[in-house]
């Protein structure tokens, strides 16, 4: 293929079209008429040999070549709109912007609580929009609708970027007055009540049933894993319901140790470490190729960066 006889337009048309999964759609994103998007899907299908788009009862599902193709083409998109438009500095002591963060209550708890006060003395005029998982699907953040999803991902797009934020470990909390709080190992553990926390990923969260253990997550596949398993009487997507329930009634909470800490001083609340053993948790940060060479986001990242790392230091 002689890469000076191809339409570079074509190229935009085939991330459009990917990222929209639908003619119509990528036809009005880019303004133009359904029959020229047609034209244009028809030509592309002739550049790579490949139908790219073929239509299933799901609507316009792209093919294995389209998928290959999807992250090397976003890329080299990237970089010639940055190559191209004209350097600006982004100066956050007055800068105006808002940025739109998904996340979990964990990390507004912990991490976005410390990014808070950071802003309000090197940048008291940006705004954070705060948004939940459930109301944010990885079209929004791949489109840079959200500049950013902060989160614990089982998996992610090609197309994105990702950055590891910290590891963090688990721990228990429960009640100082359980009557576990003085004997703690694992048949305690075991014979007690629990509240099951988490919310990973994106999009809308569906009902959990406790009987299906394959799909609790980290903490109850550990105990598969040694033939145990735990009484879940309480299931929230909320780390601070969850703190709060454990803290007032005879239930135990095992989370992340980051969110556990927020509680170590208040006299009312123990925290402990599990009596078995459960992997580190990865919080990462997420976000389009779109924003990658935008000079207020790769300030923000690296600001995020940077507080991660502070609160590292203090624990």
């Amino acid at each position: 293929m002689n890469i000076a006889k191809v339409d570079l337009n074509l190229l935009v048309y085939l991330d459009v079209l990917l990222r929209e999964g639908s003619v119509t759609r990528a036809a009005n994103q880019l303004s133009i008429t359904q029959p020229a998007m047609s034209n244009g899907l028809k030509r592309l299908r002739d550049l790579f040999k490949d139908p790219l788009l073929v239509r299933t009862s799901e609507g316009m599902t792209p093919t294995k070549r389209a998928l290959e193709l999807q992250p090397v083409i976003r890329d080299v998109l990237s970089k010639l709109e940055s190559s191209i438009q004209p350097e600006t500095d982004f100066d956050p002591a007055s800068s105006a912007r808002t940025f739109r963060i998904m996340t979990s209550d964990y990390a507004e708890s912990t991490l976005l609580l410390e990014l808070v006060g950071r802003l309000s003395s090197v940048a008291p005029n940006i705004t954070l929009d705060l948004i939940t998982p459930s109301d944010v699907t990885f079209h929004d953040v791949e489109q840079g609708k959200v500049d950013m999803a902060i989160n614990r991902f089982d998996e992610l797009p090609l197309s994105f970027h990702q950055k590891v934020i910290w590891y963090d470990s688990f721990s228990c909390v429960l009640s100082a007055s359980h009557p576990l709080a003085s004997r703690w190992d694992l048949d305690a553990y075991l014979s007690t009540h629990h509240i099951w926390v988490s919310k990973t990923g994106f999009g809308v969260g569906v009902g959990i049933d406790p009987n299906e253990v394959q799909k609790l997550g980290w903490v109850d596949a550990e105990l598969t894993k040694i033939g145990k398993q735990r009484a879940i009487r309480v299931f929230t997507r909320h780390y601070h319901a969850a703190l709060q329930i454990a803290k007032t009634q005879n239930l135990v909470a095992t989370l992340p140790s980051k969110a556990a800490r927020l509680f170590k001083d208040d006299p009312n609340v123990i925290v402990k470490d599990p009596p078995f053993d459960i992997p580190p948790i990865a919080l990462k940060m997420a976000w389009s190729a779109l924003l990658h060479h935008d000079a207020g986001h790769i300030w923000l990242r690296r600001l995020i960066g940077e507080v991660a790392a502070d609160i590292n230091s203090e624990q």
